[in-house]
């Protein structure tokens, strides 16, 4: 197996993602948005102890929708689920929708969300993504390379008191199918093992990222930090998101089982992970083109889409840069590379 030409979502024929990232004084937040082409089928595994989610139950199998539109992935904790309602707008602008009546805009388009925890990390609580920052997320989704790091739903994100962000990565398999993960880390749990080194380090690919040694000075203090701010956690105010997609075809059961093994790529990079601080939520769609998985091939799919979501985390993190809003009120997010790494 080997990654795709962007080694990212973006590699699988159809599938576009845009951010909107609001990093000015005040903010850091953002919304991402992943649009597959029409027809595409999706599923949900929704894990942890504080999710946000809208339209996940549409998802289930034994339920009538069978494609999504678009899913959206936000910051802002609850508030920031209407970053959806700009994309359900804009989707509706095109009439692109589930029918819902017999005239060609009358269509009610299906968007699934899931949201993270970033408040105050700018030092204004009240400042979340919302419609217009949805609307300009659909509106700058491309097929091209995906931008990592601090951007998008993972702006303001953390984890295991590293900066977290958005990542992606690709596969292509032996059959000719092609997965990508793209995910937004906000996680309570570290991404790190004991030795500074990043957990999922052993699943990149040979090349992939410019990996540096971690200083055993300042990994030691960075756990020193860690162990004192987890005295501070509060239920529901971390959350990991995550979207897989394929060229397989699979069909509703098929994508929510993909969404359950791919939760395999968290426990890969994160430690702990679905705790009851954290609402994990991954999505998986399938484009459903012709190439039918066999059974086999199903097994090779799923075990490739946990490593793309494991290689995904490890991404996010090598590419997030620290910020420090500490003066604001807010909060200071270091990065990996410039906190942990020897000079």
């Amino acid at each position: 197996m080997r990654p795709g030409v962007h080694n990212a979502i973006t590699d699988v024929p159809g599938v576009r993602v845009g951010h909107a990232t609001r990093d000015e004084p005040g903010w850091l937040t953002g919304t991402t948005v992943v649009v597959p082409p029409l027809g595409t089928t999706g599923g949900v595994d929704v894990r942890g102890g504080g999710p946000g989610t809208r339209e996940t139950d549409l998802l289930d199998p034994r339920n009538l929708v069978d494609a999504v539109d678009a899913v959206v992935l936000s910051g802002g904790s609850a508030y920031g689920l209407s970053s959806a309602d700009g994309v359900v707008a804009a989707l509706a602008d095109e009439r692109r929708g589930w029918p819902a009546g017999p005239g060609p805009g009358e269509v009610v388009p299906i968007v699934p969300a899931a949201i993270l925890f970033d408040l105050g990390r700018a030092g204004a609580w009240r400042h979340h993504p919302g419609p217009s920052e949805g609307r300009a997320a659909y509106l700058a989704a491309s097929d091209g390379p995906v931008d990592e790091g601090g951007v998008g739903a993972g702006t303001g994100a953390r984890a295991g008191g590293l900066r977290g962000g958005i990542g992606s990565a690709s596969l292509v398999l032996s059959s000719g199918v092609t997965v990508g993960a793209l995910v937004a880390v906000n996680a309570v749990g570290s991404p790190l093992s004991p030795d500074g080194r990043l957990l999922a380090e052993r699943l990149l690919v040979p090349g992939e990222v410019d990996l540096t040694e971690p200083d055993p000075v300042a990994v030691q203090a960075h756990w020193e930090r860690q162990e004192a701010e987890a005295q501070a956690l509060r239920a529901g105010t971390a959350t990991t998101l995550a979207v897989v997609a394929t060229d397989a075809r699979l069909d509703k059961a098929g994508c929510s089982k993909l969404a359950g093994v791919a939760h395999d790529g968290f426990a890969r990079a994160l430690s702990p992970v679905h705790t009851a601080f954290d609402g994990d939520t991954v999505f998986a769609l399938s484009t459903r083109s012709e190439v039918t998985p066999t059974p086999f091939d199903v097994v090779e799919l799923q075990t490739a889409a946990a490593d793309c979501v494991s290689r995904s985390i490890a991404r996010a993190v090598l590419a997030a840069p620290s910020v420090d809003r500490s003066e604001d009120g807010g909060a200071l997010l270091p990065g990996y590379r410039e906190t942990l790494s020897r000079r």
